[in-house]
Formats: structure tokens, C-alpha cells, sequence
């Protein structure tokens, strides 16, 4: 199956603000998105995500600022982008009774040149599953149709909203090799996903928001190069003796989540070999060592954190200084 190419810039979103009353989910957001490229676009829960990738997909309209999608806009020339847009949703949009390839089939009907129904079921793994209705099939099957629904038009641009949520492996690297051959196609994939191993491994750019804003946007492996420090990271059982580790080693030890430590100091050969021997001597398993090196999420919660107390003391600033003029 072939996608079609083009040299447009796929998605360009400047300086973007979307307001609800007085709430600001998107904050002067600014990003591009190119052909033959996987965007992942990340942030906790309320960042302002569904907020832009809606505006991009011309169901809402900006406060300020400007989006495009393949030149167009994406509310005024709905109708003109639609047919070259594809959409993945998480849930919903699909007649409970219906059988996969009926879905498909009427799905193809709404455009000009579809993929084939039938190669496109193939693509997903749903070829034995095509005369079960939709209700029947497990979480994972619904995620993998959806995801064919979203390609039947041979979209130029597909937003995928967490594609692989629900799936068990085999499935997630299926639908991850389907995505990967979009990109090869010249297809601009933007992808939302909590997966963040996932994105790491997928995305050529990520952009990363919180509170609306922009705090990152570049290649997974310059986030994780930038942000490499003085320390190592481990795993072991939960709650180790870490006051008892940390005097062996002359350095500060935290516990950051069960069973994953932190160590304030760099890996030379003996901070390593000396945190081994004292797991050794302790008869405890080592988990994975990783030294300097950060994943992307270690990156993402570094900035979220950061951006998390920024807003925080903005806020009991904007909060006192209400109160002083209360005062007066």
C-alpha cells in the first residue's frame, strides 16, 4: 500500500493559545511537524494536548495564534483537508455491530482512492477476525481497526491518538511497524502517547508540553544527550538500606520510584564496582545500570517537574499579591 508524498511542511502551529473562559489550555505554542517524519507530542494529563491536536484537526478554532495542516486550515478548509487527513481515535465512532471489512469498505467509500479494504486488514492482523462485529473483539483488535480506519484514505498526515494503548506486545510491534512504514511512505504521523519507551523508540521529533507550554521540541536522542549528568541509576528490590548504601559509596542515594535508585555522583569504574560488591555482599539482584545516560523519561519528568513548581510558585505569587491588594 502507497502513501502519497509532497513537499509541504505537514504541520506548523504559531504561537497558539485556546482558551475556556478564563482557563488557557494552550499557552503560545509554536511547533512544526514534516513529511516522512514521526511526531510524538507528549505532556501529563491536562496539558493542553487534545486542546491542539482538535485545532489541528479543524474541530477547534484558536484563540490566537495560527495552525496549519498542508497549507490549509484546518476549520475554514475542513472540507478541502479532510480527505487528506487521518484520524485515530481512542474510542468510539464505530457501529458496535458491524463487522471489520463492512467498516472498512464503507469507510472507503467516502474517498476518492482508498486503500483496499481487504490489504488494509491484512496490514493490522485482522484477517481472521473480519466476520466478527465489532463488539467481539477484544480492546487491542478495536485499537488495531481503528487505526486501519484511520489509514483507508491514504491520509498524507495521520494523528494517532495512543495507538498502541490496550495491546499486548505482539500487537504493540505490529502497529508500530505499520507506523514506521508511514514514515517511509512520506507520511507525517503526529503521535500522542503516556508510552514514553514507546515514543523514545519511534519518534524522529518530540515535542513536549505542560500547562499549554512549550518546554521541548527536538530528536528523542538530543533530549537524552542534553540532559546526561553525574550519576548512575539502578534497579533492585524495593527499599533498600540506601543511608547504609550511600556511606559506602560517599554519595547521595534516592530511592526515585520502587525498586529504581538514583546515585548523586559520576559512574566511574569504581562508584560502580563499589555499588555491585555492596549489592553482592547483600545477596540482592541488580537490575538494570544505566550511567550518565537519561531515557526520554527521565527527560520528561525533569521538565514537567520543573514546570510543575514554576507554575505552582506563579500561581501563590499571583495569589499574594490579589490578597495585598485586597488589603488595601
Amino acid at each position: 500500500m502507497s502513501f502519497p508524498k509532497g513537499d509541504t511542511p505537514a504541520i506548523e502551529v504559531d504561537d497558539l493559545t485556546i482558551r475556556y473562559g478564563d482557563h488557557v489550555a494552550v499557552a503560545g505554542l509554536s511547533f512544526r511537524a514534516e513529511p516522512g517524519r514521526i511526531t510524538a507530542l507528549l505532556g501529563p494529563n491536562g496539558a493542553g494536548k487534545t486542546s491542539t491536536v482538535e485545532t489541528l484537526e479543524g474541530y477547534r478554532t484558536p484563540t490566537s495564534g495560527a495552525v496549519r495542516v498542508l497549507g490549509l486550515d484546518p476549520h475554514r478548509d475542513h472540507a478541502a483537508l479532510v480527505g487528506r487527513i487521518g484520524v485515530m481515535l481512542q474510542s468510539g465512532g464505530v457501529y458496535s455491530g458491524i463487522r471489520p471489512l463492512e467498516m472498512l469498505r464503507l469507510f472507503a467509500s467516502y474517498y476518492e482512492a482508498p486503500a483496499d479494504p481487504v490489504e488494509l486488514l491484512d496490514l493490522v492482523g485482522l484477517t481472521d477476525r473480519q466476520r466478527s462485529t465489532w463488539r467481539s473483539l477484544s480492546g487491542g483488535e478495536q485499537q488495531r481497526l481503528s487505526l486501519a480506519l484511520a489509514l483507508i484514505g491514504r491520509p498524507e498526515v495521520a494523528f494517532l491518538d495512543e495507538p498502541t494503548a490496550g495491546i499486548d506486545p505482539s500487537g504493540r510491534q505490529l502497529i508500530r511497524r505499520v507506523i514506521a512504514d508511514l514514515r517511509s511512505e512520506g507520511v507525517a504521523v503526529l503521535l500522542t502517547t503516556h508510552d514514553l519507551d514507546e515514543a523514545e523508540k519511534l519518534a524522529d521529533q518530540v515535542v513536549i508540553i505542560d500547562h499549554g507550554r512549550l518546554l521541548a521540541d527536538a530528536p528523542p536522542a538530543e533530549l537524552m544527550r542534553s540532559a546526561e549528568t553525574d550519576e548512575v541509576r539502578f534497579g533492585a528490590p524495593a527499599d533498600l538500606d540506601i543511608a547504609a548504601l550511600a556511606d559506602r559509596l560517599a554519595a547521595p542515594v534516592a530511592e526515585v520510584s520502587p525498586g529504581e535508585y538514583r546515585v548523586a555522583a559520576a559512574g566511574t569504574p569504581a562508584m560502580v564496582a563499589a555499588l555491585t560488591a555492596w549489592l553482592a555482599e547483600q545477596d540482592l539482584p541488580l537490575g538494570d545500570l544505566r550511567v550518565g545516560r537519561q531515557t526520554l523519561e527521565d527527560v520528561f519528568l525533569r521538565l514537567t517537574e520543573s514546570a510543575a513548581v514554576s507554575t505552582e510558585a506563579a500561581a501563590n505569587g499571583a495569589t499574594s499579591r490579589r490578597a495585598r491588594r485586597s488589603r488595601r
